[in-house]
């Protein structure tokens, strides 16, 4: 199975730089050891998947994109190909699971995009139905080499900004973002560890990892965790990606992601969804598990709706 390139990621740079936010390293010294924070939460749309969405439908050809796209996500991706489609004037439609917190699926609308709610077992089958019966062109959420790559840029700002980096932390739930941010980081800084986290309650691709193959877990016990944006689980294409470039993978209770999300609006001053605050998660809380020295935290988003933040502030 053929990954994604180092070159590959560095042409998605160039195609991204006028729609992704380059955002910054920034370090933490209210905490214990060396820890530098990514905020994904600062692009346009509130989280990463703006690189890997803008990159995919950006590689398109015109007959491609005159046809308009389709999707499905619980938010995150749903807002990037929206906004992404309106950059280039085609229509999008959006297939979302009618648990998506209300916050992005009204952003998602907001750009202009076709929302359609499905329970949310059906979304990924009544989206590939859509493009076949109206023409679209299906960018799926973390299953394409061009999402991959576009992800992959974050790695790319955070080799070249902390080349000595020694840890990077990262999200894992379909696995675009951690495919794509290792890749980077092992091409760039080779003596990097990669490791990826997710919470214990969608702990699929530790179990898959360790076994060495795919291990699929029902979408009822993933969607058991309040981390709604990681509750997908890799395809081949992503898992072969993350059995290449992954050190390690750590993961983090419901408890844990919720102590994250509260320490880093207080002390970060960074909002963070739960799925955003994962990675610092492990951090916080599994220092003994994790490589040490230089470590990147990458919030992948902050897409958290009002009343949850509050909730988890009280």
């Amino acid at each position: 199975m053929r990954l994604v390139t180092i070159s590959e990621i560095e042409a998605a740079a160039k195609r991204v730089a006028d729609h992704a936010v380059r955002t910054p390293l920034l370090r933490q010294h209210w905490a214990e050891g060396e820890l530098w924070l990514k905020p994904e939460s600062l692009q346009q749309i509130g989280a990463f998947k703006i690189r890997g969405a803008y990159n995919a439908i950006a590689s398109l050809d015109d007959a491609q994109r005159a046809r308009g796209v389709v999707s499905y996500s619980s938010g995150n991706h749903a807002q990037a190909v929206a906004y992404s489609a309106n950059a280039f004037g085609i229509p999008a439609v959006i297939v979302v699971p009618d648990v998506a917190p209300r916050l992005k699926v009204e952003a998602t609308r907001s750009w202009g995009a076709e929302v359609i709610e499905v329970p949310i077992a059906e979304q990924e089958p009544v989206a590939s139905a859509l493009a076949k019966e109206r023409g679209l062109t299906y960018i799926p959420p973390f299953d394409h080499l061009d999402v991959i790559a576009g992800q992959g840029t974050a790695g790319l700002e955070i080799a070249t900004d902390l080349p000595d980096v020694d840890t990077v932390l990262v999200p894992v739930s379909g696995g675009g973002l951690a495919s794509g941010v290792g890749t980077a980081i092992k091409a760039l800084c080779p003596g990097a560890k990669v490791i990826a986290v997710e919470p214990e309650l969608a702990g699929d691709t530790a179990e898959s990892l360790r076994a060495g193959r795919r291990i699929e877990w029902p979408m009822e016990q993933r969607a058991r965790t309040i981390a709604d944006g990681l509750r997908a689980q890799p395809s081949d294409l992503t898992f072969a990606h993350l059995q290449s470039v992954l050190d390690g993978i750590v993961t983090v209770t419901e408890d844990e992601i919720r102590d994250a999300t509260r320490v880093l609006a207080r002390r970060a001053r960074i909002v963070a969804e739960p799925s955003g605050a994962t990675a610092t998660a492990a951090f916080l809380h599994h220092a003994g598990e994790l490589p040490g020295g230089k470590t990147v935290s990458v919030i992948s988003g902050g897409n958290v709706d009002p009343e949850l933040l509050a909730e988890l502030l009280a």
